[in-house]
């Protein structure tokens, strides 16, 4: 791999032309990794079938076997993106997950498919943070966030494709061969990647100061990073400390829970310990500051509720709106695709154009819109009783249908608006050349409880209020899930009294 002084790299002042192409570009990817990522919620219904499983061990599925290597080794990643190519890294990274994507499609077990989904978040945890960089180095701070929020408009793109496209495909070919598919299709991209978009002079489009900053931060004292070195020991500690559990549980019969669950946090907090001591100095400089733990908590609470929902939907309009799998990849594409993309764009507009006022705009804009989300779920959840206060009978199941999906447009739309305003706050939260890490770690708390709590806790919610439910207990899970919005809310209007403090221009 070439180092950063052997990359050819574009210049600041590039073209316009160019800088959107590259944005163009990146956004493809984004959508290629979110394609990937969420397609297993459109296939539900089939893998369930296939493989006889829960709700939980779906959640499983989809939750913590993506999350627990996409958030951890993210960091490395990231940390290699901060001083080597991050186009060779994201090239890499879109070949590898879409490789094991396209291996999913060929898994004869639950335990095979399992272990090819951790496959997947191996390649896509190089994807977003050196993204998230790029971005910021090809666009001036007062276009960041609208930037950003662009960037984003992969997450809609990537579930509305793949709720069709793996949808559809399952539906006439089976779900192999939608994973076979979407997989393959990445593969053709990466060239396109790495042929076409170079690396820009980090910190080329910040202020002068900036710069200044970064040659002072690369002549601190050792003992700068101490605050992640102590993170990292924690987390090496705790490793450990379920590692030895595992081993007596298993070798001297101590009867203290499932060794195999032991084993596998174990690990996990070790993989996030050797993380930390590697992004150690970029750790030590946001871990002190209050507004990150806020935004990095924030959108995590949101996102329990924004992955979880994206990914049980779904199965919701099947079970309880009785649509068959080709109707439910066209019916919830179209919310996916409209309200995210108005929702994200709205979002970065607003939140570039009120922070002139004051850099706590960033997290507040999505603040308010979490608590206007929640409601509206539920009323597009209910949109036979809504719509029978007006008609008799609670009007034509098309009717409900429609209704719910003007509805479902809204709170789809508010959800993701978080996604440029937060993502442009954290760049600023650290140096140039550390945002890919910074990023990352961002993403690790993010994703860590979003992915990995959200898909799981409704599935989870789900099989434990079936005995109740029936077939209904998906929509009581969900409804109990809207409290993580209220609580999202609640941390970044925190975040939007400290930022100031902590802002790095």
């Amino acid at each position: 791999m070439t180092t950063e002084a052997q990359t050819a790299e574009a210049e600041p002042g590039h073209r316009p032309a160019y800088r959107f192409y590259v944005l163009a570009v990146l956004v493809l990817i984004y959508m290629l990794n979110f394609l990937d990522r969420q397609i297993i919620g459109i296939l539900a219904a089939p893998l369930k079938a296939e493989f006889g499983l829960t709700d939980s061990q779906f959640g499983l599925l989809g939750g913590i076997a993506f999350a627990s290597v996409y958030s951890t080794l993210a960091i490395p990643l990231a940390w290699l993106a901060d001083r080597y190519s991050r186009v060779w890294i994201m090239t890499g990274a879109l070949a590898v997950w879409s490789g094991f994507t396209a291996l999913c499609g060929m898994a004869g077990s639950f335990t095979q498919l399992f272990l090819c989904r951790m496959g997947v978040g191996v390649g896509e945890a190089g994807g977003v943070a050196p993204a998230y960089s790029l971005i910021s180095d090809y666009f001036p701070p007062h276009q960041r966030a609208r930037a950003l929020a662009v960037f984003a408009f992969g997450i809609p793109l990537g579930m509305a494709a793949g709720t069709l496209v793996g949808g559809l495909l399952a539906a006439t070919y089976g779900w192999r061969t939608a994973f076979i598919v979407v997989g393959l299709l990445g593969l053709l991209v990466a060239p396109l990647l790495r042929l076409t978009v170079r690396d820009p002079k980090r910190g080329g489009t910040d202020a002068v100061k900036t710069q200044a900053q970064v040659e002072a931060l690369a002549a601190a004292p050792a003992g700068s990073d101490k605050a992640g070195k102590i993170a990292a020991q924690i987390m090496l500690g705790i490793g450990a400390s379920a590692l030895i559990l595992a081993a007596l549980v298993q070798f001297a019969g101590l009867k203290l829970g499932n060794p195999l669950l032991s084993v596998f946090g174990g690990l996990l907090a070790v993989v996030i310990g050797i993380s930390l001591m590697v992004a150690r100095r970029t750790a030590s400089v946001v871990i002190p500051k209050r507004s990150f733990w806020l935004l990095a908590l924030g959108a995590a609470s949101s996102s329990v509720c924004g992955y979880g929902v994206a990914g049980w939907l779904p199965l919701f309009f099947m079970r309880s709106f009785n649509l068959t799998l080709a109707q439910t990849s066209w019916y919830y594409s179209g919310i996916a695709l409209i309200g995210g993309i108005l929702g994200i764009w709205m979002g970065g507009a607003i939140a570039d154009k009120l922070s002139r006022r004051g850099k706590g705009a960033y997290p507040l804009v999505p603040a308010i819109a979490f608590l206007i989300s929640a409601p509206c779920f539920i009323l597009a959840m209910n949109s036979p009783w809504l719509i029978g206060l007006v008609l008799p009978g609670g009007g034509s199941h098309s009717q409900q249908l429609i209704l719910a999906f003007l509805i479902f447009l809204l709170p789809t739309g508010l959800n993701l608006a978080w996604l440029g305003p937060v993502s442009a706050a954290v760049q600023h939260l650290v140096p140039s050349a550390m945002r890919s890490t910074a990023s990352a770690l961002f993403l690790l708390i993010n994703n860590l409880l979003g992915i990995a709590v959200g898909f799981f806790y409704f599935g989870w919610m789900s099989d434990l209020l079936a005995p109740r439910f029936g077939d209904e207990s998906l929509r009581w899970a969900i409804y109990t899930g809207m409290g993580f919005y209220v609580l999202a809310a609640v941390l970044l209007f925190g975040a939007s009294r400290t930022l100031k403090r902590d802002w790095v221009d």
